[in-house]
């Protein structure tokens, strides 16, 4: 176990650390709420066809999405640019996860601020 070299009376008692995991669980819930309202109707379409949500890590803004078929997770990626530009409305320190069906791949983490712009990307 990891001991603090704080005196007790100098950590954050355990009803602060629950309320500030509450706060944050209700800030991820918020900010997936105006993420989706934010986003164009063809967005929400592919957005709704994975399972998606936000996490805070560190005070990193994390868009974690799963895909359930090997389609969507190519749609998910093609509009990697998209997401990365929503993002950056919300919060300037950002990272998307997607993650692929299970067993066919490993899941990509990308910093929004890596992220190639939609008219950048090279084609195919």
């Amino acid at each position: 176990m990891n001991q603090s070299s704080l005196h007790p009376d100098d950590l954050p008692s355990h009803q602060t650390i629950r309320l500030s995991e509450m706060m944050f669980r209700q800030l991820e819930e918020a900010t997936k709420k105006s993420f989706f309202l934010a986003c164009d109707k063809m967005t929400r379409i592919l957005l709704s066809s994975c399972h998606w949500y936000f996490q805070i890590n560190s005070g990193i803004l994390i868009l974690i999405m799963i895909c359930h078929d090997m389609e969507s997770y190519r749609q998910i990626m093609k509009t990697i640019p998209h997401f990365a530009e929503k993002l950056k409305h919300f919060t300037n320190a950002a990272k998307i996860t997607v993650s692929s069906p299970i067993d066919k791949g490993i899941p990509w983490v990308l910093s929004i601020d890596n992220i190639l712009p939609e008219g950048d990307l090279p084609s195919s």
